[in-house]
């Protein structure tokens, strides 16, 4: 390894106090001194500086030795924390129940996920269908993957017997899968290991093979180069998978970076789902009962998200956005599919539907101010009956097969761990199926749902959680908690980390930001390129909110948020340092000049734009990207910026880059770490052990940083950071 970067700069942080005579603990960081490089792109005749390109190479030894010394800091730091400990020990303990998925029949057998408590990965029991539930066997235990955990499962799907099992599995936190083939009576592998898959479904064909996704393995490093070329292969049972079938993309005047193909449950149609982003995607489908038919289009242009959610012989059932921001279902003959055929089924509502199909039943789910209410209706489109939900909150999972006579669904909310419940679907009665056992009183607190304004007007909507009896003194605590983008919707859900920091007396809110799909299609582009400034604004707005209510203040403040999230939190402290006390980015899009140039970035240019589109677009990214405005001599909120050595999602160059900026300009005594999980990557599958880790040291430096030197259950006086 190259000594190079291991010469520091030695800081002593101190979390200064009103109260002179009550401090923290002061704590000396010896920063690593990251080199600079003269490396810079130029854009539109502006060259913009990239002194730190360096720490995109992932396999050099000077990027490794980096990574260890950056660690070595942070974790120095973190070990100085006296309640770290305490932390762990709590969300150990309050992790440390048993939880069980909804069960799902497949073939002869009912199966369902279980948890112990603390297992690093869920297991997959089954019975015999019929039989006593207390029969369950173990089926597939993916804690024998790998002994520390970081081989997880990563998606599995049954054939139509429900004889053969495919399942994905995922190593270190990576996207890319391999798939394994069992015989699910005896549990066998059957099969040579499939390689190289990413972003992939895997959809059978009667019990014959399997439909799935891939890129070709790019040159250069597998967890950052590019790929964009996504294709879709059929693997027939008992031929190698150099013999798979190529079934569409590769072509080089037609790029698609994400193709998906799925087959109807009744095998009688392939559909193909191009997609050039995120956002949009062509439509074709195949007749699989006629030999050699041709892709026939639905949709040969990206203008909507539009996929086939059913069909009753050569009727198709569409859900489409299609001049319908909120959604709808339609129905078209297949035989002459395209939208001048199309007739609505469920129309376009003010709410934005996710609908589901069950037992011979639509369910049709609703946003409602990013709260659950669902519909039940019958195949002609007669509305049957609102499920009657047990709460305020998200309900999820209404899908079962055509013939099956109930099914299951989630509930949950941000005080109610998530409860399963057994729906009638003749009688549309819930009844509860599973509760999970836990040491937390969700009687004991509260949420409630408030709408502000944001910088041009806009209401936004948020959830605001705590403890009961809260003192509105400006001095608690709090996490604010943002996404806004992708389409995607923050609902309320239960976490058991968010419930340790309330129980800490903290308050937990979530801002249902611009850019997001709370309210349809209209909300999610009104945070979108040109128009992403919206989305920091109503996240600015929300603190400012919080602040102005008394709530919390400045100096108890932290802002969190992962990926697109991530991209949120840098932001913001970089638009507006003084208006919060610690910043948490975490797996973030940082560098928003290149964020396009790894991996499969560059679909996310629907949301984004790219730095090459026009002037205008590159110098509209210049101006938020937060790699771009680190400046001297600010002082920045206490940051820890969290990544995974394995992110081949957001790769973690973008979380190097941002923190060596930080840590090269910070004026100040705020500290700015980075902590760098090893063998993890964007999220999904990260062990348990890892998580309780995460989160002990991202409360136990949020608090410290607040000027807590004992956690604020503690004690009743909160001193003031």
């Amino acid at each position: 390894m190259r000594k190079l970067l291991l010469c520091a700069v030695t800081l002593s942080i101190f979390v200064s106090c009103k109260n002179e005579t009550e401090k923290v603990k002061p704590i000396t960081v010896n920063y690593p001194e990251t080199k600079k490089v003269d490396t810079s792109n130029t854009y539109f005749g502006e060259t913009v500086a990239d002194p730190y390109r360096w720490l995109e190479d992932d396999r050099s030894e000077e990027t490794e030795a980096w990574v260890k010394s950056q660690n070595e800091v942070t974790f120095g730091y973190l070990d100085n924390i006296p309640y770290r400990e305490e932390l762990k020990e709590r969300l150990t303990k309050l992790w440390n129940y048993e939880k069980i998925g909804a069960p799902f029949k497949e073939g002869n057998y009912t199966y369902f996920y279980k948890n112990d408590g603390l297992q690093n990965q869920y297991v997959i029991y089954r019975y015999k269908t019929g039989d006593d539930p207390k029969s369950a066997e173990v089926f597939l235990d993916p804690n024998t993957f790998k002994e520390d955990g970081t081989i997880s499962l990563g998606g599995m799907s049954f054939s139509k017997d429900g004889k053969t099992l495919a399942y994905a599995i995922s190593e270190g936190g990576s996207d890319w899968r391999k798939i394994l083939v069992m015989n699910a009576e005896t549990k066998e592998i059957v099969e040579d290991t499939l390689v190289d898959i990413k972003f992939s479904g895997m959809s059978w064909y009667k019990n014959e093979g399997f439909y799935y996704s891939s890129y070709d393995k790019p040159e250069g490093s597998e967890l950052s180069a590019k790929t964009d070329q996504h294709k879709v292969y059929y693997h027939k049972l008992g031929t190698n998978q150099s013999e798979d079938a190529l079934i569409y993309g590769g072509t080089a005047e037609e790029k698609h970076r994400y193709i998906y193909g799925s087959v109807t449950e009744d095998d009688r149609y392939l559909i193909i789902s191009p997609r050039v982003s995120t956002s949009g995607n062509k439509l074709y489908i195949k007749d699989l009962t006629v030999p050699n038919a041709p892709l026939v289009e639905i949709l040969g242009h990206t203008d909507s998200d539009t996929y086939v959610i059913e069909n009753v012989g050569s009727k198709l059932y569409l859900v489409t956005n299609l001049d319908a921001p909120n959604k709808k279902i339609v129905t078209v003959d297949s035989s002459n599919p395209t939208p001048e055929n199309w007739e609505d089924f469920i129309p376009e509502s003010k709410n934005v539907l996710s609908p589901s199909t069950g037992g011979g039943y639509f369910f049709a789910e609703y946003m409602v101010d990013a709260v659950s209410k669902v519909y039940q209706f019958d195949y002609e489109g007669k509305k049957i009956r609102e499920v009657q939900l047990p709460g305020v909150g998200s309900a999820g999972g209404f899908g079962a097969k055509k013939e099956d006579a109930e099914l299951y669904y989630s509930f949950t909310n941000y005080v109610t761990p998530g409860s399963i419940y057994k729906y009638n679907i003749e009688k549309g009665t819930s009844e509860l199926y599973r509760k999970p056992s836990i040491d937390f009183d969700p009687e004991l607190y509260e949420s409630k749902q408030i709408f502000y304004a944001s910088k041009d007007g806009t209401k936004v909507p948020m959830i605001i959680t705590y403890k009961k009896g809260l003192d509105l003194n400006g001095k608690n605590p709090t996490i604010l908690y943002g996404y806004g983008g992708f389409n995607i919707s923050l609902t309320p859900s239960f976490s058991i980390a968010n419930a340790v920091w309330m129980e800490q007396g903290g308050i937990y809110a979530v801002a249902n930001l611009r850019g997001g799909g709370e309210y349809g299609k209209a909300w999610h582009k009104a945070g979108t390129q040109l128009q992403k400034q919206n989305v920091f604004d109503d996240f600015i707005a929300a603190a400012e909110y919080l602040i102005e209510n008394k709530y919390t203040s400045s100096d108890y403040l932290a802002i969190r948020g992962g990926s697109n999230g991530g991209l949120l939190v840098g932001a913001t402290m970089t638009q507006r340092p003084e208006l919060v006390k610690v910043a948490i980015p975490a797996v973030g899009v940082l560098d928003m000049l290149r964020y396009h140039t790894f991996t499969a970035g560059a679909g996310w240019a629907y949301d984004y734009g790219t730095a090459e589109d026009s002037k205008e677009m590159f110098e509209y990214l210049k101006g938020y990207s937060p790699v771009h405005n680190v400046k001297e001599g600010v002082s920045y909120p206490a940051t820890m910026v969290t990544t995974g050595d394995h992110d081949d999602r957001v790769v973690p160059a973008h979380s190097f880059k941002f923190a060596a900026e930080l840590q090269s300009k910070q004026s100040g005594n705020n500290p700015t770490l980075i902590r760098i999980e090893t063998d993890a990557g964007h999220g999904a599958g990260t062990p348990v052990s890892k998580t309780i880790d995460q989160y002990a040291d991202i409360y136990g430096f949020t608090l410290y940083n607040m000027g807590f030197d004992v956690l604020p259950s503690k004690t009743k006086e909160k001193i003031k950071g």
